[in-house]
């Protein structure tokens, strides 16, 4: 699988693209943390997966507050990760084995050790530095209260959004103090984005993910609650992204945003030709394993994209929800950051069923496809010590949200050696079973998860690129067709299902049924 899939104009409309959490993918040095070197080392293995490109979480200089978004330097990779030059060589090798990069930026906010904000607290209230950020007075007879009463964006947070420095100015983060938010009606911030764009731009990265892309435009008055929101989806956001537009298509780049935004007309305004490529789909990312839940967030989806003729992007999970199987093997299959708990019962047999036909069920979708590693190798969420919890979101939440460290554990490539391969003693402590879900055990095996991924990544392309056809079936079982005469039906009942006429059978997520019936939780691709 070579530099040929670079020939496909505008890839990213069908493409899967495999997410790359570098701290927890691959230890190349042995010091416990995943880095470029144990990604390069890996790089095999991606191939013989056969995704078209690799997004990674940030990998740039950061004190790792917030898992690396917290970002101190946008032109120099963290030293616990490699280098610059060793992140150029990657970006290189993953092209000629045929796999482009996409990069994340976090254009919301920057590390209180970054450059920027180091010299606006030196510099001291009023100065032009501090006009970068949102710097106020209090409210209050002695300034002593917050300037406004905005929300935390870590849900569950009892914390303000602002903090009080000595000196009496507060400063906004909407995430954790040590991620101050950026004045994006400064064009200084907006000329250095566009800067750290092209910088890697050139250096031949694919596209970029934009971290909390709804979040950068402010209410000029910082007021409590105005209408519109005071600072989400405000309308100076599409400016910004329509310079962004300009950039990226100077190098041929694509953009996929975060927007998590509940209104189906607004989200698509992000999409418009001259903004943004893509956007994530968390409606479908959300979604219970439930039949009409899933064809109704599947036809809105397809719906909200077709007005600006942007392609979806179909997603399970991702470094910041719980792990696929774990979720569909609850009593509750959804995913909503307010009911994550500790100690939520699952059944890992249901949900690794679920897991199998669901990831059949998004790649044969149209649009592009992303997958977070691991899932994959049908990991679990791990339970995490609290004692060796990481993630800023337990501690804002008075220890009530386990956090996101449980879907962040470094992988296991090899069952029998330590760490099960990971390389030296990991961040994040493993689970005792997880030699179980090895690749190179999985790989071994023919029936493996990891083995069903790489089957249906190689015959997706006989989906072809046209359009989704519901076909008539039973209650709680979806079937469509696709361009090429391929079918996809997937069994959400309680009992077996008969298969639609067809001519062959290209893969199924688990065996049939002693009659050729699909099997409850089973998803299966067939030839019309």
């Amino acid at each position: 699988m070579g530099p040929s899939r670079h020939a496909r104009k505008e890839w990213w409309r069908s493409a899967v693209i495999y997410q790359v959490y570098v701290r927890s993918f691959a230890d190349g040095d042995g010091d416990g943390t995943g880095d470029l070197a144990g990604v390069r080392a890996r790089l095999p293995y991606l191939t013989e997966l056969g995704v078209d490109a690799l997004w990674f979480n940030p990998w740039y200089q950061s004190p790792m507050k917030d898992g690396g978004y917290d970002v101190a330097d946008y032109r120099a990779v963290d030293p616990a990760f490699g280098t610059l030059a060793e992140a150029e060589k990657l970006i290189a090798e993953a092209r000629e084995l045929g796999i482009r990069t996409i990069v994340d930026i976090v254009p919301n906010h920057v590390s209180d050790q970054h450059p920027w904000f180091r010299a606006a607290l030196a510099a001291g209230p009023g100065s032009p530095e501090r006009e970068l950020f949102h710097f106020r007075r209090g409210r209050g007879e002695h300034g002593e209260l917050p300037p406004n009463d905005w929300p935390s964006q870590f849900v569950g947070s009892t914390e303000p959004v602002w903090r009080r420095l000595p000196d009496g100015d507060w400063y906004l983060h909407l995430f954790t103090p040590e991620q101050p938010d950026l004045n994006w009606a400064h064009p200084a911030v907006r000329q250095e984005h566009e800067d750290i764009l092209r910088f890697w731009f050139e250096r031949g990265v694919a596209g970029v993910r934009i971290d909390s892309a709804a979040l950068l435009a402010k209410d000029p008055d910082l007021a409590d609650a105005p209408e519109p929101h005071p600072f989400v989806d405000r309308d100076e956001l599409h400016d910004i992204y329509r310079s962004w537009r300009a950039v990226a298509d100077e190098y041929d780049g694509m953009f996929v945003g975060e927007v998590w935004l509940p209104d189906p007309e607004r989200f698509a305004r992000y999409l418009r030709p001259d903004e943004l490529h893509t956007a994530f789909n968390f409606s479908f990312l959300s979604c219970p394993w439930h039949a009409g839940r899933l064809r109704t967030a599947i036809d809105t989806t397809l719906a909200e994209h077709a007005p600006v003729g942007a392609p979806a992007t179909w997603v399970l999970c991702n470094h910041d929800v719980t792990r696929t199987v774990t979720r569909y093997g609850r009593a509750d299959t959804g995913f909503d950051f307010a009911t994550k708990a500790f100690g939520t019962p699952t059944d890992l047999a249901l949900g690794t069923r679920r897991a199998r036909a669901a990831a059949l069920l998004s790649l044969a979708l149209p649009g592009s496809v992303y997958f977070y590693q691991g899932e994959e190798l049908g990991l679990p969420e791990a339970d995490i010590p609290r004692d060796r919890v990481e993630d800023p979101m337990y501690f804002r939440s008075g220890g009530t949200d386990p956090g996101r460290d449980g879907c962040r554990v470094p992988l296991p490539w090899a069952a029998e050696a330590p760490y099960a391969g990971f390389g030296g003693e990991p961040w994040l402590p493993q689970p005792a079973d997880w030699p179980e879900y090895a690749a190179d055990r999985q790989a071994a095996d023919p029936a493996s998860i990891l083995n069903l991924y790489r089957a249906a990544i190689g015959l997706r392309p006989a989906f072809g690129d046209g359009p989704l056809t519901w076909l008539p079936a039973p209650e709680d079982v979806l079937a469509f067709a696709r361009a090429e005469g391929a079918l996809c039906v997937v069994n959400l009942s309680d009992e077996s299902a008969g298969l639609p006429p067809h001519t062959e059978l290209l893969l199924s997520s688990g065996p049939l049924d002693a009659d050729g019936r699909l099997p409850t939780d089973t998803a299966v691709w067939l030839r019309g």
